[in-house]
């Protein structure tokens, strides 16, 4: 049994599935992939028993094949050889072969009906398709937001929910929220899972800057994503996410707006001589003006002054700065607009004329 393709044409769905291998596990055959070939077709498949990747693609074969084989060492070994090299894959036994020029390597394989291969659930899927560089691009406005080991484990990841012709989603660590709104193309019943971080993480990775079509299957307790020849299952969080409609305010009536890049860069000019264990940074805010400043421990201290278009009510409030900047470098838009109540409230980000992006930030104390 033996397969024989090009190694370009291996190398990206290897990397693809082998990134959510974990390099140590207490199950041995986990930290394998799983290699299938039927009729001229390849499967690849890795899981960590919370997700699975399955990638397909064209090979010769000449029978059928089907083994595990360290994901690690079969992408190292890939990865080493030379570009455009054909890479010829036998299995004997309980060893797999990988020759290609000059070089030979043996792995040794565990039998593939141990492979724990998640299947979709039997239950009833709400399924909605958008594309791939739209749901990578909603992804992306909101996964820095995720909580990151939080004991509150329904923060660790993405409420993906359907709501009549919307889709909507949302990451927050409970000091800020992101909010992101796509339309679909019907009305579905509303439905609601919590995407894992990890497999936020894998699929912005997987998508592709293209109008192709991602098929979302919603299941109780499973999602599945279908795109290209790449299906992605993975078990959802079981948990209450927040609701997220009480934290939006409403009535944020100081505001401005400003270009999106100037922003950013006076922010990180600002944060190098913030406090590095709190990150604090001021913006006092008055008639058409803009202060960033920031101090340390050392008694340094940075300021920047941007113009702006304000006339009302005077604002001096702190930040992370870090939250600032994530949600500048996330968006890509030239203009955003920043909405305040007063000192103590929370900050309103959002995109002029566009109903569709959300960013609450709550202040802290310097």
């Amino acid at each position: 049994m033996n397969i024989k393709i090009n190694r370009d044409a291996l190398l990206k769905p290897l990397a693809n599935v082998a990134s959510i291998v974990e390099r140590k596990h207490a199950l041995p055959i986990l930290s394998n992939i799983l290699i299938q070939g039927k009729d001229g077709q390849v499967q690849l498949t890795a899981t960590d028993l919370e997700m699975q990747v399955s990638l397909s693609f064209k090979a010769e074969l000449k029978e059928e094949i089907s083994t595990t084989i360290s994901a690690r060492k079969f992408f190292d070994i890939t990865r080493s050889l030379p570009d455009d090299c054909v890479i010829d894959i036998g299995v004997k036994d309980s060893r797999v072969s990988v020759k290609a020029n000059k070089s030979r390597f043996a792995i040794q394989t565990l039998p593939a009906k141990d492979y724990p291969v998640m299947t979709k659930s039997s239950s009833e899927a709400v399924v909605i398709t958008i594309s791939q560089i739209q749901l990578k691009r909603v992804l992306k406005q909101v996964e820095f937001a995720m909580a990151q080991q939080d004991i509150r484990y329904y923060l660790n990841g993405l409420l993906f929910e359907v709501n009549g012709n919307q889709l909507n989603i949302v990451g927050t660590d409970g000091h800020r929220l992101s909010f992101t709104s796509v339309y679909l193309d019907q009305n579905y019943n509303k439905t609601e899972v919590i995407l894992p971080r990890k497999t936020v993480i894998e699929l912005i990775k997987l998508l592709n800057d293209t109008e192709e079509l991602v098929s979302v299957e919603l299941y109780k307790g499973q999602v599945s994503f279908n795109f290209n020849d790449i299906q992605l299952i993975s078990k959802v969080i079981d948990g209450k996410f927040p609701d997220y409609t009480r934290v939006i305010p409403e009535g944020h009536n100081n505001q401005f707006t400003i270009d999106r890049a100037q922003f950013l860069t006076s922010l990180q000019r600002a944060s190098i001589l913030s406090n590095e264990k709190y990150r604090g940074i001021r913006m006092v805010i008055a008639d058409n003006n803009l202060k960033l400043i920031s101090t340390n421990t050392e008694q340094e201290e940075a300021e920047e002054e941007l113009e702006i278009q304000y006339q009302q009510d005077p604002i001096d409030i702190g930040f992370n700065v870090t939250y600032l900047i994530d949600v500048l470098t996330n968006i890509q838009e030239d203009k955003v607009t920043l909405a305040f109540l007063d000192t103590n409230s929370s900050c309103l980000f959002t995109i002029p004329n566009n109903n569709d992006y959300k960013y609450v930030v709550m202040p802290m104390r310097i």
